[in-house]
């Protein structure tokens, strides 16, 4: 029987990596040092692993791992400071009660990340990087900025931690809605970045949906009456409860308008609408919230196109971004024809957004321009470094 395989190591790594960083970080106290001590554990778990067989709790072996790693660092400083942080280490209780307003060591790493004194683009990437352990690329991407850029903002980010000495710590009951915005946009680009991977083979990555979907749910908990949390909730439950639909049996993508609607889920989807219509109760209206609005009217097919362009008015309205714009743009598409959008898209500054050239594409194609749309096409495809998104692409060339 073979030992574990690096594909293994890396699907812990992508379920467990923030876990670990989180309860390291309420242990040493250190958010720089405890994302060192686990990345230097699971190199050690790509060393030992196939040799010896996957642990019996493979989050277990790393997060003692890390905290020995972490203890022998500060044995090799070798400074008083050390010698005292090293005892805290070793009487530190295997767990700390939960008295605190954020009952959950992932979320309350959120609520530290979003401190007020960073800046909120800086907040977002370091709560992905710490929490669902992606790459300065893949946050890059999401973020539609250059790489470099983004190293930047994290280098930046962790020294303003440690500089200022924010503590890691959870905000008071008072201090909650004031972090909660860069806490609802962490938790949405976590379920984006799982919704689209950035890069591989696959179209989704299911363990940052259900990360995305696991906190969405304690900020809920948290903050029942929170219209923006309930909003952004449902947005999350209507797009999951479609995924087993948007990929066919060959991996390969599959637009809304083919899916085979008798694979979604309906659990998730009425539980998403409930929560919509929660909200339309309350009026008091939002991004999220209007976001999930979309996605409740394209869950009861046939879309109402109409009712879908009359929401993205309000929602570019409360959100006046490209992104939003190009979405809108599809809208118009099918309420006003292609021209009507194309002209739309064409005035939009997203060139290194793969979606914008897709969308080009397709309404090239439907306007009946063929070279155009072909090189549009090839736009999108070099944006893109995920492989289903690039097959869907071929295929429609």
């Amino acid at each position: 029987m073979t030992g574990p395989t690096p594909d293994d190591v890396a699907r812990v790594f992508a379920a467990e990596y923030g876990r670990a960083v989180s309860v390291l970080t309420r242990v040493l106290g250190d958010l720089d040092l405890a994302e060192d001590a686990v990345q230097e554990a699971f190199t050690e778990a790509a060393r030992t692993w196939p040799g010896n067989g996957l642990p019996p709790s493979p989050a277990g072996w790393i997060i003692t791992t890390a905290r020995r790693r972490a203890i022998d660092r500060h044995r090799r400083e070798s400074t008083r400071d050390a010698r005292h942080a090293e005892a805290a280490l070793l009487h530190a209780p295997a767990e700390v009660p939960e008295e605190e307003p954020v009952p959950d060591d992932r979320l309350r790493l959120v609520f530290t990340c979003c401190h007020p004194s960073l800046a909120p683009a800086a907040q977002v990437a370091l709560t992905l990087r710490l929490l669902g352990g992606l790459t300065t690329p893949e946050i890059a991407r999401a973020f539609l900025v250059p790489e470099a850029t983004m190293a930047q903002r994290i280098v930046r980010a962790k020294g303003k931690i440690r500089d200022a000495r924010i503590p890691y710590r959870v905000p008071s009951e008072a201090e909650l809605p004031d972090r909660l915005r860069p806490v609802l946009a962490v938790v949405y680009l976590v379920f984006t970045t799982g919704h689209t991977a950035p890069s591989g083979d696959a179209l989704v990555r299911a363990d940052l949906c259900a990360e995305a979907l696991r906190l969405g749910r304690l900020l809920h908990d948290l903050m029942p009456d929170e219209p923006e949390v309930a909003g952004l909730l449902a947005l999350m439950l209507l797009t999951e409860s479609r995924r087993a639909a948007r990929t066919g049996s060959d991996g390969a993508l599959v637009r809304l308008a083919d899916q085979d609607t008798s694979l979604w889920d309906a659990d998730l989807a009425d539980e998403g609408r409930a929560l919509v219509r929660a909200c339309l109760r309350r009026n008091a209206p939002g991004p999220y919230q209007v976001q999930a609005a979309i996605q409740a009217v394209h869950s009861e097919p046939p879309t109402d196109w109409h009712q879908v362009l009359a929401l993205y008015d309000l929602l570019l309205a409360l959100t006046p971004t490209p992104v939003v714009a190009l979405n809108r743009a599809v809208a118009v598409a099918e309420v006003h024809g292609p021209a009507a959008a194309l002209e739309i898209v064409d005035g939009l500054d997203l060139d290194r957004y793969h979606l914008l050239h897709a969308v080009r594409a397709d309404l090239l194609r439907r306007l009946g321009r063929a070279d155009e749309a072909a090189a549009a096409v090839e736009a999108a495809i070099a944006r893109t470094d995920n492989e289903a998104e690039r097959a869907f692409l071929r295929s429609r060339r």
